[in-house]
C-alpha cells in the first residue's frame, strides 16, 4: 500500500484549478425570464416581450458581491427556458428581441465589463436542456449548442468558469437530447483554455446539494468515475423548485479515505464546490423578500465550505428592477464586515514555528508563518505523523485556526488536532480530518502562549503552508 498511497499523495490541481480555488467565494446570479414569470423552471414558451429590467445595472450587481468579499461572479446567460441575455445570432429567443434597450442590449456585455472594473472574474452558465429550440433532441442541437459557446467564449473576454448542470429534460417537440459533452469541452479547452468547467464537467464536482450542506472530511482526490456527467444528470433531474431545501446529499458521505479508494484504479484531482441560494428559490420571487438566509446561517456555510477544502457559490437573484434586492444586498455587506473583521489580525505575527522534523531549510516550520502561499513546511518522505509547536510570544486569546495545505503538493493530511499548553500540560482543544486548501477550526475562547499542532495521521508526508490564528468573539 505504500507505493500507492505516496501515488495518492502526489496527484495536485491543473494551474485552473489551483487559480478556481482560490477564489473561494463567488456568486451565482439566476436571471432571465423566470424573474418576471415567477417561476423556477420556464416552460419556453415565454414570450421575450415580457423582459424589461428596466433598473437594471451590472455595476449594482459587482457592488454588491464584492461588499460580501466575493472574487467572481457566473451568469447564467441560458437557462432550460432557452432565452439568451446575450443578442445570439443562432436564435431569435434572446434580449435582441424584448423590449429592454429597444432589443439592442447585451446583458452579459454589460455585467462582464462590470466585472472587470469592479476586479471581479467572470463565468457563464449555459443550460444544455433548452425549452424552446425545436433542434432540441437532435444531432442539429449539439451544433447548434457550441455555436453558442463559442460566441460567449469569444466575445466577452477572460472566463474564468463554464458552468454546466446536469438537466436534461424533453424539449418542445417531446424529444430528450443526448448532450456531446466532449464536443463542448473541446470548443471550452480551445477557446478558454484557462477557464474551469464545473459539475458537468471535469475540473469541479459538485458537492451532492444545493442546500449548502458539507462533508466534514472533504476529499479533492477522488475515483475518477465521479466524473460520469450521465450519473450527475440523474441525480439533477429531482432538484426543482425548492426541492434542494429538503435534499441533504446525494452522494457518498466519504469519497477519498484510504477505505474508499483502495480498490479504485484512476484516481483524479476533483475538488468540490458548494453551491446554494440566499433564498429558498434561484430566481427572484417577491414571496421570499422575508426569507433571506440569515447572517448566521451564511456565515456557517462559508465556514464549512471555503474552510472545509471547497468553494462557495452563493446565488443572488436579481429582481424584476434588474437590481439585487436591498435585503439580500444588506445581509451581503453584512456578511462581508463579518469575515473582514474576523480574519483582519492573524495573532502569529511575530511568532516562532518549530517541528520535531523537517526536509530541510527551505521547508522548516517558518514557511507556515511567512504570509507566503507557495512556500511551506514538510518532513522527510515517509513521515506521516509528526508535531509542530507555534509559540506566539506572548499569550493571546483566540478560538480560530485556520490551517492550509501546500496542495499543489497535493493533498495528505488524514487526521489533526490542535493542542494548548495550560499548567505546564497539554490540553487538547480542537481536532479535524482533512485539510486541502483551507480549514478553518473554531473552538471555545482560550487564552494561550504555546500552540501544538499534531499531526495524527497522514499520507506519505504533510505539507502545511499556512497556520493562522485568529480571535472572533464578539466580531460575527
Amino acid at each position: 500500500m505504500t507505493e500507492r498511497i505516496k501515488h495518492v499523495a502526489q496527484i495536485a490541481p491543473s494551474a485552473r484549478q489551483m487559480a478556481w480555488q482560490e477564489l473561494e467565494f463567488y456568486s451565482f446570479i439566476h436571471f432571465g425570464v423566470n424573474t418576471f414569470t415567477d417561476k423556477e423552471w420556464g416552460l419556453g414558451d415565454e414570450e421575450p416581450s415580457i423582459f424589461n429590467p428596466t433598473e437594471f445595472d451590472a455595476n449594482q450587481w459587482v457592488e454588491v458581491c464584492k461588499s460580501a468579499g466575493m472574487k467572481g461572479l457566473i451568469l447564467t446567460c441560458k437557462h432550460h427556458d432557452g432565452f439568451c441575455l446575450w443578442p445570439s445570432s443562432y436564435t431569435d429567443h434572446s434580449v435582441k428581441n424584448s423590449p429592454w434597450k429597444d432589443g439592442a442590449g447585451d446583458m452579459v456585455q454589460e455585467v462582464a465589463d462590470a466585472c472587470r472594473k469592479g476586479g471581479l472574474a467572470f463565468g457563464v452558465y449555459l443550460s444544455p436542456w433548452d425549452r424552446h429550440d425545436n433542434r432540441y433532441g437532435t444531432e442539429v442541437y449539439n451544433t447548434y449548442f457550441k455555436d453558442q459557446l463559442q460566441e460567449l467564449l469569444t466575445g466577452y473576454g477572460d472566463i474564468f468558469c463554464v458552468w454546466f448542470d446536469g438537466a436534461c429534460g424533453e424539449g418542445p417537440n417531446g424529444l430528450k437530447q443526448v448532450y456531446d459533452w466532449d464536443g463542448y469541452y473541446n470548443v471550452i479547452r480551445s477557446l478558454q483554455p484557462n477557464a474551469v468547467i464545473s459539475v458537468c464537467g471535469p475540473d469541479v464536482r459538485w458537492c451532492g446539494n444545493e442546500a449548502g450542506h458539507t462533508r466534514d472530511s472533504e476529499w479533492s482526490v477522488v475515483p475518477e468515475e465521479l466524473k460520469d456527467c450521465e450519473k450527475i444528470q440523474e441525480e439533477s433531474q429531482h432538484i426543482d423548485d425548492g426541492e434542494f431545501s429538503k435534499r441533504s446529499n446525494s452522494r457518498d458521505e466519504n469519497l477519498g479515505s484510504r477505505a474508499t479508494i483502495k480498490y479504485k484504479d484512476k484516481l483524479v484531482w476533483y475538488p468540490a464546490e458548494v453551491n446554494t441560494s440566499i433564498r429558498p428559490g434561484w430566481f427572484y420571487h417577491s414571496a421570499e423578500d422575508d426569507k433571506v438566509r440569515s447572517l448566521e446561517t451564511l456565515l456557517d456555510i462559508y465556514y464549512k465550505s471555503v474552510g472545509g477544502n471547497s468553494t462557495f457559490l452563493l446565488n443572488l437573484p436579481p429582481d424584476k428592477r434588474g437590481l439585487i434586492h436591498e435585503n439580500d444586498a444588506q445581509r451581503m455587506t453584512e456578511l462581508g464586515e463579518v469575515i473582514r473583521t474576523i480574519f483582519q489580525h492573524n495573532l502569529t505575527s511575530g511568532a516562532v514555528a518549530i517541528a520535531a522534523e523537517s526536509l530541510d531549510e527551505e521547508h522548516n516550520a517558518m514557511r507556515m508563518l511567512d504570509g507566503n502561499k507557495d512556500s511551506y513546511w514538510c518532513p522527510n518522505e515517509g513521515t506521516e505523523q509528526v508535531v509542530i509547536d507555534i509559540d506566539l510570544g506572548i499569550p493571546q486569546t483566540f478560538d480560530t485556526i485556520v490551517l492550509k495545505e501546500h496542495i499543489g503538493s497535493g493533498q495528505r493530511i488524514e487526521k489533526l488536532c490542535i493542542e494548548v499548553l495550560e499548567g505546564g500540560v497539554w490540553k487538547r482543544t480542537v481536532g479535524c480530518t482533512v485539510v486541502g486548501y483551507k480549514r478553518i477550526l473554531t473552538f471555545d475562547e482560550t487564552t494561550a502562549r504555546q500552540i501544538r499542532l499534531v499531526i495524527e495521521e497522514s499520507r506519505w508526508c504533510p505539507t502545511i503552508s499556512a497556520f493562522e490564528v485568529y480571535y472572533s468573539t464578539g466580531k460575527k
